[in-house]
């Protein structure tokens, strides 16, 4: 190898170390890597700042502004609450969450759906006091299996098509990758749902960290009647075992129930008071088949783009008060949801509690509220929470509305996914159902520059001739053993490349190699195609190789060893799989 490519593999094996061992954020390395790359000569500028200007890291920043309204809409939590269904085991839960996801990602492109189930996975999760690290990792790889079923279910599979075109071949049939990938899609769940509670260690999030200890709210919600929970039991409905929030008691009519029993039926029009983290209690808004106690306040807000704040009480006018005597919601435009008190329990109505110095009130207001008040002496400190508010059934179907759009319209490519992705986070916020501000904070800025600065680290992997070099030594090995082996390399080196660069980056470096491999051998170059094709989609040895798997590394609280742990024995499934199928329905 060149000097320039000895340089290359060992700034990436010093990247991988830092990322395997945490030393710095994953943004960072990615990006330090990059600029040492560019700094001692092996890229150019343009080289190394080339993912900035690439689709990849807007179609993820809109997605994940698409991905907060679903959210918000609160139109997967029902989705996933249904896969869930009423078991506990973590293995049948995934089971019955797997299979549906890589199903609907051979149709679907599979950021897109990782991105919208990811929030309701989190949620759901922490209802059932289950750990949500053990879901995303294994929903983020069911959706990578789904997407090798078909032709469209990922972008790679379509840059792949692009290619044969260019090349003079056929392009790749709608179900042409089916024989081989839905086997691979099915052993690969099966896999999943074997060794995920083995091999995959409880993670906590940076949520999680934040929310073990803090202050406790109480919050009336009411039963919504002729609602989802209108004659269900307390244990049925997920409300006797959250995480976080504890449901103290039911008042039904003049008849005040406590303790509450998990057994209990629920009626409509009960109000339930739970106390606990600030959180959790904003989340509690979103529970289809609740409302807040306070909906008519809510309801009377006037404008869009409503957010939760936290309004410390302060030494003006409302200690001594109710919120309904000094006319809280008229006053300051906002609506009290939940009041935490150091060391007491509210017991009373919200609007009948006397407020003192100190308390904290859980609010939901406009934009302007925290500009408005949080100088004034009637409150200590403003300050917002991060949350989404509850959602009326019009932003439901305008949301649902617009996922629609998106996914019809790019995959039946009447828009790019680019353009798409784009036109739907700004249908999201014409449509007010995120606030600009909303959709600033759903965009992960350290995904988005880690993906972005992986396409230096692309560039100079093959400029360099590192990759080039490594992918023909690994196929001048396996070549000896015939056909089968020299497959056998393509498969490796390809493997090796994903985790390096993109899946599409690898897809089109790879591709010459695999054709000129089997006119060197004398084969027939539409199976190596095919593997070249799969293996650069199937990426789950570290969190870099695929989109999906960067979204769900800090939802989860993930390491970056924790993809390796999952992702060696599932790589060598589909390792080991290919080879047995490929030459089955695509002659060597």
């Amino acid at each position: 190898m060149e000097p320039q490519a000895w340089l290359t593999l060992a700034v990436v094996v010093l990247l991988i170390v830092v990322l395997s061992r945490e030393m710095v954020a994953p943004s960072l390395a990615m990006f330090g890597a990059t600029m040492v790359l560019f700094l001692s000569g092996i890229i150019s500028a343009d080289e190394a700042l080339a993912g900035f200007s690439n689709e990849a890291p807007f179609i993820i920043a809109a997605l994940l502004v698409v991905a907060r309204a679903v959210d918000a809409a609160g139109i997967m939590q029902p989705v996933v609450h249904s896969l869930f269904g009423a078991v506990r085991s973590s293995r049948a839960l995934l089971a019955r969450l797997l299979f549906p996801l890589a199903g609907l990602s051979a149709f679907l492109n599979n950021t897109t759906i990782v991105a919208m189930s990811a929030p309701a996975v989190i949620e759901i999760s922490a209802r059932r006091q289950l750990p949500a690290s053990r879901f995303l990792l294994p929903v983020s790889y069911a959706a990578v299996l789904g997407g090798v079923i078909t032709a469209i279910g990922t972008s790679t599979n379509l840059t792949v098509s692009g290619l044969l075109t260019e090349a003079g071949m056929d392009p790749l049939a709608l179900f042409e990758l089916t024989p081989v990938g839905l086997p691979i899609a099915a052993a690969g769940c099966v896999l999943l749902v074997v060794i995920t509670g083995w091999l995959l260690p409880v993670r906590e999030s940076a949520r999680d960290d934040l929310g073990t200890a803090g202050r406790d709210f109480t919050v009336t919600m009411r039963v919504s009647a002729g609602g989802v929970l209108d004659g269900v039991t307390v244990e049925r409905a997920g409300l006797r075992s959250l995480q976080g929030v504890f449901l103290v008691e039911i008042q039904r009519g003049e008849r005040v129930i406590a303790p509450v029993a998990p057994d209990e039926l629920l009626e409509g029009d009960d109000l339930l008071t739970f106390v606990g983290r600030v959180d959790q209690i904003v989340d509690l808004q979103r529970i289809r088949g609740l409302e807040s106690s306070e909906t008519r306040q809510i309801d009377a807000l006037a404008g869009g783009g409503h957010a939760f704040y936290e309004a410390v009480v302060g030494a003006n006018e409302l200690p001594g008060t109710t919120l309904k005597e000094i006319g809280f919601r008229a006053r300051y435009g906002a609506a009290v949801l939940a009041i935490h008190r150091a060391g007491l329990r509210i017991d009373a109505k919200l609007g009948d509690v006397r407020l003192r110095f100190g308390d904290t009130l859980l609010v939901l207001a406009d934009a302007s509220f925290r500009d408005r008040w949080r100088d004034h002496r009637d409150f200590l400190v403003v300050a917002p929470v991060r949350g989404l508010p509850p959602r009326g059934t019009r932003h439901v179907w305008i949301v649902a509305a617009i996922g629609i759009g998106f996914i019809v319209a790019t995959a039946s490519g009447l828009l790019p996914i680019l353009q798409g992705s784009i036109l739907a986070a700004l249908l999201v916020l014409a449509t007010r159902t995120l606030t600009v501000r909303q959709a600033r904070d759903a965009i992960d800025l350290n995904l988005v520059v880690m993906i972005a600065a992986a396409f230096g680290l692309g560039a100079a992997v093959e400029s360099s001739g590192l990759a080039a070099a490594g992918a023909q030594a690994v196929t001048a090995i396996m070549a000896p053993f015939g056909a089968i082996g020299a497959l056998a390399g393509i498969i490796a080196a390809t493997i090796v490349i994903t985790e390096l660069l993109s899946n599409n980056a690898a897809a089109v470096l790879m591709f010459p190699l695999g054709v000129a491999t089997a006119a060197a051998i004398g084969a027939d170059p539409r199976p190596f195609v095919i593997a070249v094709t799969l293996t650069a989609s199937l990426s789950f040895l570290t969190p870099i190789g695929y989109q999906t798997n960067m979204l769900v590394y800090a939802l989860g609280g993930y390491r970056f060893t924790d993809f390796t742990l999952i992702g060696a024995p599932l790589t060598a499934l589909c390792f080991v799989l290919q080879l047995i199928l490929i030459p089955i329905f695509f002659p060597l």
